[in-house]
């Protein structure tokens, strides 16, 4: 009877990881077939859950209609630079508030997650104005270090708590055959927190990958705009362009799918293979 029971609940386990799959899977599923379509299928009904012949008029007209590669290719940069700098500046901070204390420190903790509570779009006009001042309008450095500053505070928290988890006796070891202390830190710890490092670097790229509202407010030029930009651009007044916005949403989740494969190698390296046994 127990086996039984132990089947049933498996199979209803199955079941409901099931269902949930499928409902979070359909949504990508139909943006790609909607892609796939040629326009005048989009909205033939009864709905096709297959298109009768794949197209790829939509791909076409995206980089007809509006400079898709340079969206693409501004994103890439502004994305990866800013995730760069994050994960330098963090590396640093979150070591120094895992491994010492000092006056201050938890007040400097409270204000990082205070910081995560305020809603950015308070700021939005004061921001603007200081960009206007400091001559960063309609330039990539203006959202470079402004997705820097709004990502650092978090991403310390969470490099902190990866840190917390190493002992400290590692780099005392490596400090006593001859390391500083930042040697050690780079050449010991830096080696065993790529799982930590890796998830950091992602949240922060991806984070910068998707924002919108700060590339609309500082972005006016047209060579340096982002690529959330160009697809809320297909969001006109009166109608919604389906084909081109599905087209370019495939091709936008390609960079951070291409960024989840080649980190994972490091993610899996890292758990298996720890500094300390025992």
């Amino acid at each position: 009877m127990k086996k039984r029971f132990a089947k049933l609940g498996l199979a209803g386990k199955i079941v409901v990881l099931g269902i949930y799959l499928v409902f979070m899977v359909f949504p990508l599923y139909w943006m790609i077939i909607t892609s796939l379509k040629p326009r005048n299928e989009i909205f033939t009904l009864p709905l096709q859950y297959w298109p009768k012949k794949i197209s790829f008029e939509n791909y076409v007209q995206i980089f007809k209609i509006s400079k898709f590669h340079v969206y693409l290719g501004n994103s890439l940069f502004i994305s990866l630079v800013a995730a760069a700098i994050v994960l330098l500046v963090t590396i640093l901070s979150g070591y120094v508030l895992a491994r010492f204390s000092f006056r201050g420190s938890g007040q400097l903790m409270m204000a990082f997650f205070v910081t995560q509570m305020i809603p950015l779009f308070i700021g939005f006009s004061t921001l603007y104005m200081m960009m206007s001042k400091m001559g960063l309008l309609n330039k990539q450095a203006s959202l470079i270090l402004m997705y820097t500053v709004g990502l650092v505070p978090f991403c310390t928290i969470m490099l902190r708590g990866f840190f917390q988890r190493i002992p400290a006796s590692l780099e005392e070891a490596a400090m006593i055959d001859g390391c500083s202390r930042l040697g050690a830190l780079y050449r010991v710890i830096v080696p065993i927190m790529m799982p930590g490092i890796s998830a950091t670097f992602i949240f922060a790229f991806v984070q910068n990958w998707n924002e919108l509202f700060m590339a609309i407010m500082f972005i006016d030029r047209e060579s340096s705009k982002t690529l959330p930009v160009a697809m809320n651009s297909f969001i006109t007044k009166f109608d919604i362009d389906w084909g081109s916005m599905s087209a370019a949403t495939v091709l936008s989740v390609v960079p951070t799918v291409v960024l989840f494969a080649i980190c994972q190698r490091f993610i899996v390296e890292g758990l298996t293979q720890g500094a300390v046994k025992g």
